[in-house]
């Protein structure tokens, strides 16, 4: 049995993940989520793959979203806190 059986992101390319979370939530949003420049300022998937191939803690981030987003379907179920939201000011 293959070690990867279980792993919902095996045979996943990393910019099929990003395609997905951009076609579900749209740059704007994906940059609210995942608070990475390449996301929030003039995004592209070419710049967004360079930089995630070169920083772990970012792909981190964004395949916990593609999980999360695969777990749950339907965007109108997708209740998930932003990650790194803003601290409230006060």
């Amino acid at each position: 049995m293959s070690s990867q059986a279980n792993n919902p992101t095996h045979g996943v390319t990393l910019e099929n993940m990003l395609n997905a979370l951009v076609e579900r939530y749209g740059w704007e949003e994906l940059g609210r989520r995942v608070t990475i420049r390449c996301f929030q300022f003039d995004p592209s998937i070419k710049s967004s793959l360079t930089f995630l191939r070169r920083t772990p803690w970012a792909r981190q981030q964004v395949e916990a979203l593609y999980l999360h987003m695969v777990a749950r379907p339907s965007p109108a179920a997708d209740t998930r806190p932003r990650l790194f939201a803003k601290k409230p000011q006060g």
